[in-house]
């Protein structure tokens, strides 16, 4: 189960930094600079893969190890395998 819950931070941007990031947020049509930063720090922590609000550390491991198993059995050969048993 996936809980929703927020935590608020406060950040200081230098003056010509907040500038641009005005003008970014205007320019690529985000509400707003939270917006921005949010979008900004997702990408950058699932880029290299740190983080899926999808799901747990629990869960992941345990499609790991199904996958393991599978492969092991020769349910699964290959992504088309996957694929189809995920249909």
């Amino acid at each position: 189960m996936v809980t929703n819950t927020s935590t608020q931070i406060n950040l200081r941007l230098p003056a010509k930094l907040q500038s641009a990031t005005e003008q970014y947020v205007e320019n690529y049509g985000y509400r707003n600079i939270q917006e921005l930063i949010l979008d900004a720090i997702r990408d950058k922590i699932f880029r290299e893969n740190i983080f899926d609000e999808t799901f747990s550390r629990k869960d992941i491991e345990l499609i790991e190890t199904l996958l393991e198993v599978s492969i092991e059995k020769g349910k699964i050969k290959n992504h088309h395998d996957v694929m189809k048993a995920l249909e």
